[in-house]
């Protein structure tokens, strides 16, 4: 079986920090993306928002176009 060509420098995994594997990139394992993905779901990883003044949805009609 030839072996595989790496096209990107490799990283360690983001969980461990152990090398990561093709199969599982960028993780080292199954256990580690999965880990991950429940962060996701669990909402441990978030976007940070500024909280701002949004613009109004629905302005006020002027009285006296209607």
């Amino acid at each position: 079986m030839a072996e595989l060509v790496h096209q990107r420098p490799r990283r360690p995994c983001p969980i461990c920090q152990k090398p990561s594997v093709q199969r599982f990139h960028p993780f080292c394992s199954s256990r580690c993306a999965q880990l991950d993905l429940n962060r996701w779901f669990s909402g441990q990883y978030a976007i940070p928002v500024e909280d701002g003044s949004a613009p109004d949805a629905s302005p006020d009609p002027d009285p006296e176009k209607l």
